[in-house]
């Protein structure tokens, strides 16, 4: 079911679908975001709301509905997907940093409030490019791209620990 993130309705009829069909998620994952770019002065403001709306409002609208069907269980994982921009802005790059900083904060917000109800909340910055079919690491430089199949290694270890010792934020870079 296609759902635009940053529109409440489409975000709650999703959640409805999931409930009458597979039931409520005990693991959700956050990785929407939007980006537009270029020099401050020639933004568009509509694409900069765009870009808030996507990254961040939209998490808000995925992480309160996901939420309310994990607090009656006490249990769940709610995971947010970032990037280099959530700790540090780049030159014509203010939407996304805007955005991403905002869903950081989302994130640790929820994770001191949410982890004494059994839910796990946690963040995690992609710190480079992800290498794909189409986007591979140069000869010169191995392992200089993000492997899809280790970050994805990554969100199954925060998936999986133990409350006891409950990570908030993991940052992945290449080596």
């Amino acid at each position: 079911m296609a759902c635009d993130a940053s529109q409440p309705g489409e975000v709650e009829r999703l959640f409805g679908s999931l409930d009458a069909g597979l039931g409520a998620p005990e693991i959700v994952i956050y990785n929407a975001s939007y980006r537009t770019r270029g020099p401050l002065i020639e933004l568009d403001p509509a694409e900069v709301a765009k870009s808030l709306a996507v990254s961040a409002y939209g998490g808000f609208l995925v992480a309160q509905q996901a939420t309310r069907r994990m607090l009656p269980k006490q249990h769940g994982v709610i995971l947010f997907t970032g990037a280099s921009a959530s700790v540090k802005g780049y030159a014509q790059s203010a939407p996304f940093a805007m955005g991403k900083f905002a869903l950081r904060g989302l994130a640790q917000s929820m994770a001191r409030e949410l982890a004494p109800s059994g839910i796990h909340v946690a963040h995690v910055v992609i710190d480079g490019g992800i290498r794909s079919a189409r986007r591979l690491d140069p000869a010169d430089k191995p392992d200089s791209m993000l492997d899809p199949a280790a970050i994805a290694q990554t969100f199954l270890h925060l998936i999986h620990q133990p409350r006891s010792a409950w990570a908030w934020e993991i940052e992945l870079r290449p080596s």
